[in-house]
Parts: structure tokens; sequence; C-alpha cells
């Protein structure tokens, strides 16, 4: 006879491994560490809210929901809420649980929508539905060989210089101000436009999994114009986190020549596999991961549902 015992609890650090295995596990796509998951539940944002629920069925933590405040933003009132359960376990009450669990706890801190994101993938967009969430914007997510060539890069405009993002580690702002600006500009159903130095500082800066030697800044006349963040898991996979070019340096192919040089420096390094995701109204940078090699590999619909 099979116990069917669900507990939802707050997340614990002796959690961290086994979190990571359900939120990777099907989707090989999302590049998460445990001592990512261990450091952003240390730090403590008391406008985030962040909190960590773990699903336990027989004593095994078999998923979790990561929720908080979407910071950064004027708009008021939003939260997110994302997780996963391992496969094997699904179908069992756990997903359902742990959303709900997000659910209220945001609602006690103001939330009144509530964003989620749905795999692209008929079980996941029907679990959303049932429970009230409905379709926004749709994102896709790419992957790249790193053992296979790279592009050719193209001729660098005078001025421009590639530097690794260790180069600001005393003094990050004129990174920040980049990305400030570039934000802004990105799809979506919020718009960032109050990125707050602070936050970016301890929150984006101070990810243990962010490599700055990765993360390459094209510098245009010793100022940085653009840049491409770069996270791993330490072992062998590469996920590009964000890839930021101020407006008026637009249209000169910085964008691509940071990505680039990039996923070259993550090659020499031995990592072997490299992911990305995109909305998919996001046609310039669509461009520049398909000439880098980037190949779709799934999807993902952004679900929202009011709470009261």
């Amino acid at each position: 006879m099979t116990s069917t015992e669900l507990t939802i609890r707050d997340f614990r650090p002796a959690d961290a491994e086994a979190v990571a295995a359900a939120h990777r596990a099907g989707r090989e796509h999302l590049v998460m560490s445990a001592e990512a998951l261990l450091w952003m539940n240390a730090r403590q944002n008391p406008d985030e809210h962040f909190r960590t629920f773990v699903a336990e069925l027989d004593g095994r933590v078999v998923g979790a929901v990561r929720c908080g405040l979407v910071l950064g933003t004027t708009t008021t009132g939003v939260g997110d809420a994302n997780g996963s359960v391992l496969p094997e376990f699904r179908r069992r009450g756990a997903a359902t649980a742990l959303l709900a669990a997000a659910e209220r706890h945001l609602a006690g801190h103001g939330v009144t929508e509530l964003h989620s994101w749905l795999d692209e993938e008929p079980e996941s967009l029907a679990f959303g539905s049932a429970r009230g969430y409905e379709l926004g914007s749709t994102a896709q997510f790419g992957g790249r060989d790193l053992t296979l060539p790279l592009p050719q890069a193209p001729v660098r405009p005078a001025g421009v210089e590639l530097r690794p993002a260790t180069d600001w580690v005393d003094d990050p702002r004129p990174l920040f101000l980049v990305e400030a600006e570039a934000i802004r500009d990105e799809p979506g159903e919020v718009s960032m436009d109050a990125l707050d130095y602070e936050e970016w500082l301890h929150g984006d800066w101070a990810r243990p999994d962010l490599d700055r030697g990765l993360t390459v800044v094209a510098v245009v006349d010793g100022e940085p114009a653009a840049f491409t963040m770069a996270q791993t898991d330490g072992v062998d996979r590469y996920w590009s986190a964000f890839t930021a070019c101020r407006r008026e340096f637009r249209g000169r192919g910085l964008a691509k020549l940071a990505k680039l040089e990039s996923l070259r420096l993550a090659a020499a390094a031995g990592y072997r596999s490299a992911y990305t995701s995109n909305d998919i109204t996001n046609a310039p940078m669509l461009a520049v991961n398909a000439w880098l090699g980037y190949e779709r590999c799934a999807g993902e619909r952004k679900g929202i549902r009011g709470l009261k």
C-alpha cells in the first residue's frame, strides 16, 4: 500500500540539493545550483517577502515553490511564484498545495496579481487553467552544445573593447546603469521601470552562481555600453541570465560580440551546454541567439491570476 502523507513547510538549508533536483528534473534548460538556492533563502529584503515552500511526501522532498513580490517596478501589488515537482511524484497534490501556500503568503503581503511561469506543455497549461491562471506572454528557451564550433567573430568596430565584469568588481554601478536602462524595454506584463541599485547590488550582482569572468562587457570609448551576464552551475552548464545594451549604442552588434565572447570563454573553461531564454516577441535577440547556434529546446507561458 502506498502512503500519500503530504507536508508543506518552509525551506531548510538541508533541502537545497533536493529542491535543485526537482527544479531541473525534465527541464535541462533550467540552470540552478543548490548554492544559489541557499543564497536566495539566506538573503533578506523586507520589501520582497521572499519565501520558499517545500513539499514532502512520506518524508521525502519532492518539490518546492519560490515566491515573492516583484521589485524594480512602479507597478504595485504584483508577485511571482515559480516551482516544480519531481515527475514521478506529480498528480499527488504537491504542486496544488505548494501554489496555494504561495498564494496565501503573498496575498497576506498585499499581492493582488500573481504571475507564475508554466511549462508550454498540455499538462502544465491545464494545471494553471484549472487553478484560475490566464495565459500571458510566451518565452522560448534555446540550447547550444558548447563542444561544437562557435561562429567566427565579426569585425569589431573601432573604439570597442570586450572586457570581463571582474574589471568593475570595486564599482559595478556603470554596469547597473546599462541594465537599468535596457530592462525598461524588456517585453512583459510588468514594466521594470524602477530598478534600485542597492537591490541590484545585493541581488543580481551578489549571486553565487554569477560568473563575473564569463560576464562580458562591451565598452565603447571607455564607457560600458552593453553586457551579457553569465551564470553557471559550476560544473558544465552555462546560463545567459540577461543581455543588455544602452539605447544609444544599439544596432552596432555589441550584444552579439559580448555574447559570442562569453560563450567562447565558457567553452574554454570546460562548460559543455549553454542555455538562454527570450520573449518570443524579442526578434533582435532571437536573431542574435540563432546566429550563435542556439536551437529552441522548450517554451513556457506566463500564468496570471488575480488574488483577493
